[in-house]
């Protein structure tokens, strides 16, 4: 199978790689390629990012958030995960699957889009199609840092009641504990590359379409509106104690908007909480936002003695 080479570890330069691939590449055979991703959390097309992922963790350890192309559920890369993209007519992981064979690592397609290892999951994958096109793209972990993984995706104060699609936690694994005659993972991207290409040639590119996909990462990957804008509905609550006493504060969520948001506990202030709720209402989820609107409000008059970046700590699940 032909390959492309995609070198860049920008999440969403690399999400708009994919769309463009799938959208625009001119081949009429299927070819695949190999990528990797800065630490980030790639969330599906139909999530909702306030639910699926502890976006304070994120902030605190420098961790992306991009949303792609396709549906499925919440995955963490680090620069030890290995990517694969499968493009074309009736495209399949299957060949992914060989290739781990043919290395020594019994691996298996599971019914519900991931590839195990003697029970336990080293790769999730996710589908798409475009007109007569499909685009296959998933995860090999090689040496994921698991526990960064794990706080990444244990969002505080969700219900997981959000409208579309749950992440599934499973058990997982990397893929060098199987794999001890690799030293690191160029290695193995590099036995994986040869297999999968077997013997076939590299596809152009060229600058153009690079630009095109930067373009595109620029004016629509990398924006609030697709990453935030699209999440569907979810109710979270936030609970703690403040300087003002124990609060806890309801949020509806809808497309990256507070939908409502409603404070109760035992807290004292000299106004009605649900005054300040009324004028956060509709705005953006986004703490920039929201922390222009408390400090215009004055927090302190609704929570005694509480600040903005106090309020916004539980709010946002610090």
């Amino acid at each position: 199978m032909r390959f492309l080479t995609n070198p860049s570890t920008d999440p969403w330069y690399n999400m708009s790689f994919d769309e463009y691939c799938l959208e625009q590449y001119p081949s009429d055979d299927n070819f695949f390629y190999l990528w990797r991703n800065r630490p980030s959390v790639i969330i599906g097309f139909n999530q909702n990012a306030f639910a699926e992922v502890n976006l304070g963790y994120l902030d605190a350890h420098g961790i992306a958030l991009a949303r792609r192309v396709t549906g499925g559920g919440a995955v963490y890369h680090d620069l030890q995960n290995l990517n694969y993209t499968l493009i074309g007519r009736d495209v399949s992981p299957e060949p992914v699957v060989r290739a781990l064979r043919s290395l020594g690592v019994r691996a298996e397609l599971t019914g519900r889009n991931d590839i195990y290892v003697e029970g336990r999951k080293v790769s999730g994958y996710a589908r798409r199609v475009w007109r007569d096109r499909q685009i296959i793209h998933g995860t090999l972990m090689y040496d994921v840092d698991l526990e960064t993984l794990a706080r990444a995706l244990d969002v505080p104060g969700s219900k997981f009641a959000a409208k579309g699609v749950a992440s599934v936690r499973s058990r997982v694994a990397n893929l060098k504990d199987y794999l001890p005659q690799f030293a690191s993972l160029d290695a193995l991207q590099a036995a994986l590359q040869e297999i999968l290409a077997a013997g076939e040639g590299e596809l152009p590119f060229g600058w153009e379409r690079l630009e095109a996909v930067l373009r595109l990462s620029k004016e629509k990957f990398s924006t609030w509106e697709w990453i935030y804008g699209q999440s569907r509905e979810a109710d979270l609550v936030r609970s703690g104690k403040l300087p003002c006493g124990t609060v806890e504060v309801r949020l509806g969520l809808d497309r990256g908007r507070l939908g409502s948001i409603a404070f109760g506990g035992d807290f004292l202030g000299a106004l009605p909480a649900g005054e300040l709720a009324r004028q956060l209402a509709g705005l953006r989820f986004e703490r920039g936002v929201l922390r222009g609107a408390l400090e215009s409000a004055g927090v302190d008059r609704y929570f005694d003695g509480t600040g903005a970046e106090e309020l916004l700590a539980l709010i946002f699940g610090a």
